[in-house]
């Protein structure tokens, strides 16, 4: 059993004396791992290094075994994005959700897509946490979570939508939201693609993804916290 392909390396983890064992997102095997020889030592680190694209081949027995990648370097994204605390924790972000959310080899090649544009907006300019909002909704919507923005769940209206309901994650209008309105989420515009991600409006819309992908998300998969890189960028880019 065996193919090649490039991904993204999103954890890597010491494995005996000197191996490693190391999770590839791909576009055709999604979150895949493997055995790789000599990864804990000292020429395969900086390769390994969360973040990073490489060319991957892995090779079993069968198909249900761990197997064993041979790994290639591409691309260092953790060396260009770490000059900078908020994009390298946004890389950080990124890799530690995949890794906290997908199933292990089921493909995801619209997100695979999605993933592969947002980090490369972080080395490109200053628009990049707006890219990294709508990505969360992406991976909710990915994984059978999405969020209904498009319409009122009370009067059925596309105008004036303002807020999102914790409970259905669909949005509601000013006037459908009557007394209710203080339960509600604000809906910011860079969730529906509108505004230019200033700080009131990433702080509402994390505010919400980080509401469903802690109520929805973390008890479909066993109630485990979500990990704290996506916490620490929220608060780089928030404060």
């Amino acid at each position: 059993m065996d193919w090649r392909e490039e991904g993204v390396v999103l954890a890597r983890r010491r494995h005996g004396e000197s191996g490693a064992i190391v999770e590839i997102f791909t576009e055709g095997h999604g979150r895949h791992a493997g055995i790789v020889r000599g990864g804990g030592g000292r020429r395969m680190t900086p390769v390994l290094e969360p973040g990073n694209q490489v060319d991957v081949a892995w090779r079993a027995r069968l198909e249900d075994h761990l197997g064993a990648f041979t790994v290639e370097p591409v691309a260092s994204r953790a060396a260009v994005l770490m000059a900078d605390r908020r994009t390298l924790a946004g890389l950080n972000a990124v890799c530690s959700l995949l890794s906290f959310a997908l199933p292990e080899r089921e493909p995801h090649p619209g997100l695979y897509q999605r993933t592969q544009a947002v980090l490369g907006m972080m080395g490109e300019g200053p628009y990049w946490p707006i890219a990294y909002l709508r990505w969360e909704l992406a991976l909710l919507e990915e994984l059978g979570f999405g969020l209904d923005l498009a319409a009122c769940a009370v009067t059925g209206s596309v105008e004036g939508l303002a807020y999102v309901s914790p409970k259905s994650g669909r949005a509601v209008s000013e006037a459908g939201a009557g007394a209710f309105k203080d339960r509600l989420f604000p809906l910011s515009p860079a969730l529906v693609g509108r505004g230019e991600g200033s700080v009131e409006d990433l702080r509402d819309g994390f505010r919400t993804t980080g509401h469903f992908l802690r109520t929805w998300l973390a008890p479909a998969l066993g109630d485990r916290p979500l990990p704290e890189a996506r916490q620490r960028l929220v608060d780089l880019l928030t404060r």
